[in-house]
């Protein structure tokens, strides 16, 4: 037989359970045991004998057991000292004599042998049975131990989870989901205290439910009073346990509002609402946890439900419900902290790119477009999986890592001199003055020399011939060709080679000056600007203005970032690099760039192109801007695949068609 066979006591019945103070202790023996000499001290102590047909019946017991070895289950048993060995270590093992003793000798699981005398072996089983209660106490203070030590490892893994989880919505999920795991409850809700124009009250931010799942969410705020039993407890501080929502005791100042479970079909029954108290001891919210249950998988319906499987919360779980309430009111407000700060950062970190954006007022607005589109093509990348990126995908930590980056790619331009940053004409603004207002004196000197010329003439009796006006009008016609081909080549549009040339031959023409010597129409220093042959800068101011990407970099390598920000100055480095290796500063190239910078670049020539008129170029259509990147990305200068998400998205339109001030 594998269950061993329970008989009565021998001298009396059982005790009805309603009687019994204690479990009866159990005495296990053999089929053919002798307990006729134990007849009496069993019946005092009211012992429960119970038989064993095989061993496989000595199961781990939950009250003081005692096995009697006697000679003839000690005889056939094959194996007898291993088999004494794997008894469960509550169980007492006493020898029913010297010869069963015998045989299990070399096992140290025998703990008394019963004597002849009666009063002797009473005594012995006595101790036997007490040994194993202290065993059987010894083990539950052992498991309930483990279990104190779980709990708070557990406990301490939710609080260094809620300490590092920075994002609002996740971290309210979490608190509300560790406290129902900790208690194993059905449905759990969480209210956070707010402020508005009335004063505080509570919002009803985030209800989880087994039962229910799909049950709709709907946030409300509730006054902040003693009227319900979330107000009360945030009202009081004080843990609010209730066993049976529907039979709240009469003096109770809260009532429950029943339209939930009316609604939807559902019986809330236990209930531990915890005031969630931050280190300050102000109450930042309230977690409520309902209907405690015996299995996890039930659902909680009706009454019938809930008088099968709910449980009253006990003492264990409000402490750790009071443990737990603590660790999230400080995440809470570490949370919200966290958010101010990066409010704070983001609006400084804006602002200081809009202060350098408009040291160059045709620029306003560059950086915050160029952010804007670089993070919608970084999504567009997730969404959309282009070949050479389909496995990639951004945490928003990194997104937010990639729009500083953006934000501040232009950050060094604060270190150009602003006549350069500007400069919108080739000829610098005191140079150009300069010629002009040479233009004006050689017009001035060649009228003073025609009048000085016609008036010698007449002097002497001559009459001046028209040769004369003709002469000055031809130079006056020739200082006007020189203003119109100076004003021509000081834009920064492409110089055509037969204004080149005609540079050349300017640079030799000349007027009289004051003191009667050649002074040149323009000097050569005004010439080497005039020259330039493409856009409005020389060499060096070209240099100055590439210039910034390195200080942009020297900028942002000071900031103390973040682990999550570390590789900000790095993203932002390489705005200018090509993927051929012909870009600047460091001239990298190909896997050297990461992919963040790849969006980035795209991003910022095509808000250069597109963007609003500057003195130096007029703004292109979209569709031809992205024929130029496309041109560009076909010469290996961008990556193709993310100039095709660009076109083929449409996430550009965005920055076209809303206000740089509205992104």
């Amino acid at each position: 037989m594998s269950v061993g066979a329970r008989e009565a006591g021998m001298a009396a019945a059982d005790p009805p359970a309603a009687e019994r103070e204690a479990p009866r202790p159990v005495l296990l023996h053999g089929p053919g045991a002798d307990l006729a000499a134990l007849r009496d001290v069993l019946a005092a102590d009211d012992v429960e004998l119970v038989r064993i047909d095989s061993w496989d019946d000595v199961a781990a017991p939950e009250v003081p057991t005692v096995l009697l070895l006697d000679d003839a289950l000690a005889a056939e048993t094959e194996g007898l000292v291993s088999v004494l060995r794997h008894v469960p270590e509550s169980v007492a093992i006493v020898a029913a004599s010297l010869e069963a003793e015998r045989r299990a000798a070399g096992c140290d699981r025998v703990v008394a042998v019963l004597r002849v005398d009666p009063a002797a072996s009473a005594a012995s089983l006595r101790v036997a049975f007490r040994l194993s209660a202290a065993r059987l106490g010894a083990a539950r203070m052992e498991r309930e131990l483990a279990r104190t030590r779980s709990e708070l490892r557990e406990l301490a893994a939710v609080g260094m989870a809620l300490m590092t989880e920075r994002d609002p919505e996740r971290l309210l999920e979490k608190i509300v989901g560790k406290a129902r795991q900790l208690t194993g409850s059905d449905a759990g809700s969480l209210y956070l205290m707010e402020d508005g124009p009335e004063g505080q009250r509570l919002r009803f931010n985030l209800a989880q439910n087994d039962t229910l799942p799909d049950a709709p969410f709907v946030s409300f705020t509730l006054p902040l009073d003693r009227g319900s039993v979330a107000g009360y407890a945030a009202v009081t501080g004080e843990t609010v346990r209730v066993d049976d929502a529907y039979e709240l005791p009469a003096e109770a100042p809260y009532a429950l509002n029943r339209s939930f479970d009316q609604r939807f079909g559902y019986r809330t029954k236990s209930m531990l609402v915890v005031p969630m108290i931050d280190h300050g001891g102000h109450v930042v919210g309230v977690l409520q946890l309902i209907n405690r249950k015996r299995v996890p998988l039930a659902r909680i319906t009706d009454e019938d439900d809930a008088a099968r499987w709910v449980l009253p919360y006990t003492d264990r779980e409000l402490v750790l419900v009071q443990a737990l309430a603590g660790h999230a009111a400080i995440s809470i407000e570490n949370s919200r902290l966290y958010r101010q700060i990066e409010n704070l950062f983001e609006s400084f970190v804006k602002a200081a790119v809009i202060a350098v954006d408009q040291r160059d007022p045709t620029t306003s607005g560059h950086s915050v477009r160029v952010a804007t589109l670089t993070c919608d093509l970084a999504e567009g990348v997730q969404r959309a999986a282009p070949a050479p990126y389909r496995d990639v995908r951004f945490t928003p930590e990194q997104m937010r890592e990639l729009r500083y980056a953006s934000l501040l790619h232009d950050f060094g331009k604060v270190g150009v001199r602003e006549e350069v940053l500007v400069k919108a004409k080739k000829l610098p603004p005191l140079l150009q003055e300069r010629v002009l207002a040479r233009f004006d004196l050689v017009r001035r000197t060649l009228e003073a020399e025609y009048h000085a010329s016609r008036a010698d003439l007449l002097e002497r009796g001559s009459r001046p011939g028209p040769e004369l006006e003709a002469e000055f009008r031809r130079r006056v016609e020739e200082l006007e060709g020189v203003r119109r081909l100076v004003l021509a080549s000081n834009e920064p549009s492409i110089l055509p080679e037969r204004s080149a040339a005609a540079l050349e031959e300017l640079g030799r023409l000349t007027f009289r000056g004051v003191d009667g010597s050649p002074v040149p129409y323009v000097t050569e220093e005004e010439l080497r600007y005039l020259r330039i042959p493409k856009g409005s800068l020389n060499p060096w101011e070209r240099l100055e203005i590439e210039s910034h990407v390195e200080q942009t970099y020297r900028f942002l390598v000071q900031i103390p970032w973040t682990g999550d920000l570390a590789r900000v100055a790095e993203i932002a480095y390489g705005h200018h690099e090509k993927l051929n290796g012909g870009g600047y500063p460091r001239g990298i190239a190909g896997p050297e760039i990461p992919l963040q910078t790849r969006l980035m670049t795209v991003a910022d020539i095509f808000d250069a192109l597109t963007a609003s008129d500057r003195p130096y170029k007029r703004a292109l259509p979209a569709d031809r801007a992205l024929d130029i990147l496309s041109a560009e990305a076909g010469e290996g200068l961008l990556d193709p695949a993310l100039v095709t998400l660009l076109i083929e998205s449409g996430v550009y339109r965005r920055i076209l068609e809303v206000d740089w001030k509205e992104l």
